[in-house]
């Protein structure tokens, strides 16, 4: 078998984009940054653009610039109540169980909305672990010493026995770099250096029968 490592991004990832989840984590994020750190609300999102842009998240260039403190921000911004955003996927379970490699969830978020999430897709225990934002010591994608502390973290010695699914391009590129295999998530036509690109997770028996047929 050629891969026996798979990483999944989580939001918008390991459930579909669309459901409203991610905009209300943004929102979170908005309020947060105008009630505690008093920024206008018409400044807001080009600073946040901005951090994005420059530390692959707000918080980070949150930390660099206002001190914020991550623990703070983070249990904020993921205050949400999941079940009315996500419902158990045995789809999804059932896919993700059938694939005979590790499986980890290799996220900017922090293991604990990580582990909510899961929880509320009912797949959790189809996951070795999870390598967050902690674990990363808050260096983020597409940083590439983020991805070299997963492979660390993942006792993972070759990049190319892994394959990666993120659903943004730019987290996939330093990755690739590595030389892991590839897979953007998108339900939407867009320009990718990824190897491949399927509309969701649920695409892979037909995108990649390799991963269970152990030929690539």
């Amino acid at each position: 078998m050629r891969f026996d490592t798979i990483l999944i991004d989580l939001d918008e990832t390991i459930y579909e984009s669309g459901n409203g989840l991610w905009g209300a984590i943004r929102d979170r994020m908005s309020d947060f940054m105008h009630v505690q750190l008093r920024f206008s609300m018409e400044e807001i999102p080009a600073l946040r653009h901005s951090y994005y842009e420059t530390y692959g998240t707000t918080l980070r260039g949150l930390q660099i610039h206002h001190q914020v403190d991550a623990d703070e921000f983070l249990a904020y911004v993921h205050d949400l109540p999941l079940a009315y955003y996500l419902q158990p996927d045995p789809e999804l379970h059932s896919l993700l169980h059938s694939l005979p490699q590790r499986k980890y969830i290799f996220t900017n978020a922090d293991s604990g909305h990580a582990s909510r999430v899961l929880k509320a897709l009912e797949v959790s225990d189809c996951f070795v672990g999870i390598i967050d934002i902690r674990a990363m010591e808050f260096i983020c994608k597409p940083q590439p010493e983020a991805y070299r502390r997963a492979l660390e973290i993942m006792d993972q010695n070759d990049p190319r026995r892994c394959v990666y699914l993120d659903d943004i391009p730019k987290n996939l590129t330093p990755a690739r770099k590595m030389g892991m295999f590839t897979v953007l998530v998108r339900n939407e036509s867009v320009d990718s250096v990824a190897d491949k690109t399927v509309s969701s997770l649920k695409d892979l028996p037909k995108s990649m029968p390799e991963l269970w047929e152990g030929i690539i």
